[in-house]
């Protein structure tokens, strides 16, 4: 609800504010302004049926509450009634209000009231102060609404100070009340398996590792996911915002030292769909914060930014995220080290404190409470030293999955795209993945196989159609080493070829004794005798796995047994067409 909707004023009746929960009116005998207790007559009732209704008034049907749409959170702020309330001071709130006016040109209390997120009977007495020190002046009445304009004065004065600060908008809060507000609202998450299951029933995830992810999420401290690339790190991590069950106050902005800290962020903060309307509307009832950042996080985004056009503050991302969850993915990549990010978090983590400075050096300490996540594909000892993880309480790693999970992931991802599977088709794409692709199995591949192919299917106007042939095509655009496409005079040995030779950029599966455990490049279900990747033929490896396919359902393939040690791969792909 927007503050316009807030204090909407309805027609003046006896010179009230309207319905705002503002109304002036003097009560009337029977305690309720004139009115009895109940309900109207519909329009259009006849009189001898509204005479001889013996319906009880109690028993009509009670209007919904709208007010009974808003969801729990936990700290309530009265709506200040006196200056002193407000916590700043009260030369601020003149400066807004003359920016303001000044900017409007002609305008009203009431409308003040709702651009400054003050309520109208305070905003009353602020402009009754500007008006004894000539700064407004009355151009008119409407009920007890003044509408105003700036006096010469005024708009010098207002002129004058817009040269320290343009800002227009809701009053700020101190930061003594943002503190205890941060501190009040301090997540206390209850969630058991069976919760945690449907939190996160839109993937597919192991038992095994939710009884590692739910005591992470109730525990406090940060976070710490790795695991091969494309495991489903970022997935998991995004969906740990359902563990909660309750929104948060946000304000608007943030006063220190006279300066502003403009916290709210609409494309961060999600507003409830209902506000209560018997809290300070300088604060915004939202759901907990969700921020996830990757390669673009700088320094820079870690303390305040001054803004020189308008004269206010931006906040650290770890200000913003506050009571809420910051996702760092990616971690490692970024242009800020990680030594950097862990010497300059490394209190933060550890005291759940931060201190950030004004841009003229005055220091100040603003709560750190922020569900910090890492995420990487990197080795955690090329990261951070022990002094570093010794402060991140969990850490998870996010494996690769099994042949059920794949086919599992592969029948939703179908479901969702609208793609026809063929019979054989999973089985086919986790031989294409394990002989050319990763090496193993990752819940990521199925979603980019079958985006592959319906572009394609799209571009040849053909039924959208999952089958071992469409893969072995998909699998020549999608993984980059394919030797067989170069030139005799161009190959690349395989001795050259990079993605062979960088695991942790790339994804390829490392060593056993790596972080990972994957299965050394080339190998497949155990299979010592497996293929090596970089010299391989598409056709061969193809060949392979159809000769696995009908070995699974039981048909031996007498083309294998005419051409001995070397069948002909052209021949088994027909074959299985």
């Amino acid at each position: 609800m927007s503050y316009d909707d807030r204090y909407q004023p309805s027609a003046p009746a006896s010179g009230g504010y309207g319905s705002g929960g503002y109304s002036q009116s003097a009560p009337s005998s029977d305690g309720y302004g004139g009115r009895s207790v109940g309900y109207d007559d519909p329009p259009g009732r006849d009189r001898w049926a509204a005479e001889n209704d013996r319906t009880p008034r109690g028993s009509l049907p009670e209007p919904e509450d709208e007010q009974s749409k808003v969801p729990s959170f936990k700290v309530k702020h009265p709506i200040p009634t006196k200056i002193a309330e407000l916590g700043i001071p009260a030369s601020m709130l003149h400066d807004l209000i003359l920016r303001q006016a000044l900017f409007d040109g002609r305008t009203s209390t009431v409308e003040l009231s709702k651009k400054l997120a003050i309520g109208p009977l305070l905003m009353s007495t602020m402009v009754e102060e500007l008006r004894e020190l000539r700064y407004l002046e009355v151009q008119g009445l409407e009920g007890h609404n003044y509408l105003l304009a700036l006096t010469d004065a005024g708009r010098a004065q207002a002129t004058d100070r817009m040269q320290l600060c343009r800002y227009t908008g809701p009053a700020p809060v101190s930061l003594e009340s943002y503190t205890e507000t941060i501190g009040l609202q301090k997540a206390h998450v209850k969630i058991n398996l069976a919760g945690l299951k449907d939190a996160f029933k839109d993937l597919v995830i192991s038992e095994e590792l939710l009884k590692e992810v739910g005591p992470a999420s109730i525990a406090g401290g940060a976070m710490f996911l790795y695991g091969p690339p494309g495991t489903g790190k970022t997935s998991i991590a995004e969906r740990l915002l359902r563990v909660y069950d309750d929104h948060v106050l946000v304000p608007h902005t943030v006063a220190v030292d006279g300066q502003i800290i403009q916290v709210f962020d609409p494309v961060v903060h999600r507003p409830a769909g209902v506000q209560p309307k018997d809290i300070d509307p300088r604060w915004v009832l939202c759901q907990r914060p969700f921020i996830i950042v990757g390669g673009e996080l700088t320094g820079s985004k870690l303390d305040l930014a001054y803004q020189s056009g308008s004269g206010v503050y931006l906040p650290s991302i770890q200000m913003q995220a506050n009571n809420g969850i910051l996702v760092i993915d990616d971690f490692g990549r970024q242009t800020l080290t990680p030594a950097e990010l862990l010497n300059r978090w490394i209190v933060p983590l550890d005291r759940q404190v931060d201190y950030l400075s004004l841009d003229y050096g005055l220091k100040f300490e603003v709560p750190f409470d922020s569900k910090i996540v890492f995420s990487t594909n990197l080795e955690p000892t090329t990261l951070g030293d022990e002094a570093f993880f010794r402060r991140i309480q969990s850490k998870i790693l996010i494996p690769t999955i099994t042949d059920d999970q794949f086919e599992e992931v592969l029948r939703r991802v179908a479901i969702a795209m609208d793609v026809e599977l063929s019979p054989d088709a999973g089985t086919h794409l986790r031989w294409m993945s394990r002989e050319l692709g990763d090496g193993d199995l990752r819940p990521y591949l199925p979603g980019a196989v079958c985006k592959i192919l319906i572009s394609i299917c799209e571009f040849e106007d053909v039924p959208v159609r999952l089958d071992p042939t469409m893969i072995e095509r998909i699998a020549h655009m999608y993984f980059t080493h394919a030797p067989e496409r170069y030139s005799d005079e161009d190959a690349t040995p395989a001795s050259s070829v990079v993605v062979d030779s960088a695991p942790q950029l790339f994804g390829k599966a490392p060593a056993a004794s790596s972080m990972f455990g994957g299965k050394p490049a080339g190998s497949a279900d155990g299979d010592g005798g497996g293929i090596n990747r970089s010299t391989a033929s598409w056709t061969d490896v193809a060949a392979k796995a159809v000769a696995a396919l009908k070995a699974e359902e039981g048909v031996e393939s007498a083309d294998a047994d005419d051409q001995g040690e070397n069948p002909d791969p052209t021949a088994a792909l027909e074959s299985n067409a």
